[in-house]
């Protein structure tokens, strides 16, 4: 994955909330080797308490509620005081050196992406999300999270909470993904499509929580599939170029965190009644099919016979 190194990357929304304290309530979920990471990960574990959140702020409504992601001063709720990690990454060449950079490239190209898509597809305006980066702990709209939480979405505040260590500590050291720099870029996109899905008001479809065909499953797959969407998107921009090699990354971390390779490497029998993120196989079929169908219509889960 390159960037162009022209490009204006300076309106990405992200922001640092340097390093907190605390530990998360009941939002978070066992992992391989004891780690404990929720969110719906992403958001990857990947989103792994995605439902959980929602149910602890209500379920999550839709978009158009007047909930204000910043607080005063544009300063994003959650945190106190940025961190200016993100101060000196102003143009395309800034991201091809730095990977915090990098970040805020991907996280403009993914507002400018579904602010496009939206209106045309959906007839709806995009209210864009804000991402927050963070250490040790922070607190949200969802409660507090700590590191040991995977990225995840709080449909409360309407943002994106990750520790970017996730990817070493966890994605790649337990779940055993290969990693890769196009990882993070399908995990934000994972997240910021379950942003779309609480603007569109998808998220209060979700009444059945863990199953193969529950609603938990159709939501998280959902997101995967918008992921798809948007990598189609970016292959083709003119701000950042893919190659195979970075398909392969996010088929291979859709992989690692499907509910059965999850229950596996936790040394549990598979049990598709505990599901509620998909297989590791339905991740990667609805990601694909996100990628060559692009449109909403393709990644109505909700409405597919078969998942």
């Amino acid at each position: 994955m390159r960037f162009n190194p022209r490009a204006d990357i300076s309106g990405g929304r992200v922001s640092d909330a340097g390093r907190g304290g605390g530990g998360g309530g009941p939002m978070r979920m066992p992992l391989p080797g004891g780690t404990r990471a929720g969110g719906g990960i992403g958001g990857i574990l990947i989103i792994i308490l995605f439902v959980v959140l929602t149910q602890c702020v209500g379920g999550g409504g839709g978009g158009g509620t007047g909930i204000d992601p910043t607080g005063q001063g544009g300063t994003p709720a959650g945190i106190e005081q940025d961190s200016e990690r993100y101060a000196n990454c102003r143009t395309g060449a800034d991201a091809n050196e730095d990977a915090d950079c990098a970040r805020k490239a991907v996280l403009l190209s993914l507002e400018q992406y579904w602010g496009a898509t939206l209106p045309e597809q959906a007839g709806a305006e995009l209210a864009p999300a804000q991402t927050i980066t963070f250490s040790g702990g922070v607190n949200t709209g969802c409660g507090q999270a700590t590191s040991q939480v995977g990225p995840f979405y709080c449909p409360a505040d309407q943002q994106i909470y990750l520790d970017t260590t996730f990817f070493a500590d966890v994605l790649e050291g337990q779940l055993g993904g290969q990693g890769g720099d196009f990882v993070e870029p399908y995990v934000l996109a994972h997240e910021y499509g379950h942003h779309v899905q609480n603007l569109m008001g998808t998220m209060g479809q979700v009444r059945t929580q863990q199953g193969p065909n529950s609603d938990a499953v159709r939501l998280e797959l959902q997101a995967d599939c918008y992921a798809g969407m948007w990598t189609a998107h970016a292959e083709d921009s003119e701000l950042i170029t893919l190659d195979e090699g970075d398909i392969a990354e996010a088929l291979d971390s859709a992989k690692a965190v499907g509910d059965d390779r999850i229950q596996q490497k936790s040394g549990q029998g598979v049990d598709p009644e505990g599901w509620t993120h998909g297989s590791s196989e339905q991740r990667m079929a609805w990601f694909t099919r996100g990628y060559q169908e692009g449109t909403l219509e393709a990644c109505d889960t909700f409405s597919a016979s078969s998942l």
